[in-house]
């Protein structure tokens, strides 16, 4: 691809952007990761752009925001406490437009459990589920559900505190670990077929990427340090199927209120149904990272895609109706 560089008018129109990365989160290595990437790429394509580590080294939050100066954000923070609408409220209060999904959408899509119940009640298909704690009757889960079993903290995201069970003793087991990340546990009925990753610009799906690994499953490893995860763009998918997959991905999206960008992972069930697993509001941007690969395939360079993004930035309310 041929170097990207936006003109003056463009950068004009963006204006100042603070890349916001890092935070607090059990997510924070890979969004340092993230934002090192948007900050590189933003500035590689003219964008005035300059970083915030939102909480590094005993900084506060707030106070960091409310110190700089910028006309909008770009959020890659991962996990709870910027990807679940907190930073966004505040950004919101500020009146600085940022990028990807709102208060309310963030909220939703980092609780899988009530994505899955927005989802199932807009009768779109998504593997059968239940929350668990310790106080849950696992043995009538298992029977329930049936096994093997998908265990995941209900707030956590990059796979974190997440296993496969095959039995009631490692139910348990799982269970208790994913509590060390978070209350709520979400128990997924477990589905054997092909992978499939579905990335969201502007509101429309970009190639999908069909995921390979010798791993149980799609884990933080596999993710983020793994050399033999495959990611291909043949998806063994018909014409047709791909088209249903991709209006699948952007309704998906669109139900649970999601803006700009992000990324819904799905799986084919062994009856032949797309069932969708999770939303990804605001999605890895490291050198292992699928959105940057699917725009790549698209044509779109890593700086234009970027940029594309920070074009996105918008408010819930937008700044003109705030004295309303």
């Amino acid at each position: 691809m041929t170097e990207f560089k936006i003109d003056q008018q463009r950068a004009s129109a963006l204006g100042r952007v603070a890349v916001i990365y890092g935070g607090e989160s059990a997510e924070r290595p890979v969004s340092l990761k993230s934002g090192a990437q948007v900050l590189k790429g933003l500035l590689s394509a003219g964008v005035d752009a300059f970083g915030i580590d939102l909480g590094g080294e005993g900084q506060k939050p707030l106070a960091q925001l409310m110190g700089a100066a910028f006309d909008r954000a770009f959020l890659i923070l991962h996990g709870r406490g910027g990807e679940d609408g907190v930073i966004q409220g505040a950004l919101e209060m500020m009146g600085r437009p940022y990028t990807g999904s709102g208060v309310a959408a963030s909220a939703i899509g980092m609780d899988k459990l009530r994505t899955k119940w927005l989802w199932a009640g807009a009768g779109m298909s998504t593997p059968g589920f239940e929350r668990v704690d310790s106080q849950s009757d696992l043995s009538a889960v298992g029977k329930r559900l049936g096994y093997p079993l998908m265990i995941k903290p209900i707030h956590e995201g990059s796979s974190i505190g997440m296993a496969r069970v095959s039995d009631e003793s490692e139910l348990a087991e799982a269970v208790k670990q994913a509590q060390a990340f978070d209350s709520g546990v979400l128990a997924e009925r477990w589905i054997s077929g092909p992978e499939y990753t579905v990335a969201i610009l502007d509101g429309k799906a970009l190639p999908i990427i069909r995921l390979e690994t010798p791993h149980a499953f799609y884990d933080f490893n596999a993710k983020y340090e793994a050399d033999d995860t495959r990611y291909l763009f043949d998806t063994q998918l018909s014409q047709s199927e791909e088209a249903e997959l991709k209006q699948l991905v952007e309704d998906a999206f669109e139900t649970v209120g999601c803006r700009g960008w992000g990324r819904v992972d799905v799986m084919l069930d062994e009856q032949g149904y797309f069932q969708l697993l999770e939303v990804n509001t605001a999605p890895g941007m490291t050198d292992h990272s699928l959105v940057p690969m699917a725009a790549r395939e698209a044509g779109i360079s890593f700086e234009e895609l970027v940029v594309r993004i920070a074009e996105s930035a918008a408010l819930d309310l937008p700044a003109e109706r705030r004295e309303d």
